[in-house]
């Protein structure tokens, strides 16, 4: 699959740490491509971390949102996602981000756009407490 035109996949420290930036609209291509990379992930370790930062975020079409890929991913996150951070979210997805947090184990959090460091030293932190998913 060829790379996404509004996402791309910024360099990493450590393998089980996912970054995205997204740059502009998300079409059902980038979102396939972002799914195929996290499905990827979730097939090769037990656990990852995700960084999102919406550097440029200008909505996403419809097919994306809907998007089988996606929602796929999205339901295998919830057993394999230790962290999910979010850096520049608009209002409406910070709120879903911090009722995602109550209702489910990920540990999710936002950050503005000004605070992408902050978010680094947050997803890098050791765990507090083991976690178990099983």
């Amino acid at each position: 699959m060829p790379q996404s035109q509004s996402i791309i996949a910024r360099p990493s420290p450590r393998p089980d740490l996912l970054i995205f930036e997204i740059r502009q609209k998300i079409t059902e291509p980038d979102i396939e491509w972002m799914s195929a990379r996290v499905e990827s992930a979730f097939d090769a370790l037990e656990h990852i971390d995700l960084l999102l930062v919406m550097s440029n975020f200008e909505g996403a079409e419809l097919s994306a949102i809907g998007d089988g890929e996606a929602m796929r991913a999205m339901t295998r996150s919830v057993k394999h996602v230790r962290r999910y951070g979010v850096v520049g979210a608009p209002a409406w997805a910070r709120v879903m981000i911090q009722v995602f947090d109550v209702v489910s184990p990920v540990d999710a959090k936002t950050f503005d756009l000004s605070e992408e460091a902050n978010a680094l030293t947050w997803i890098n932190r050791p765990p507090e407490h083991p976690v178990d998913r099983a």
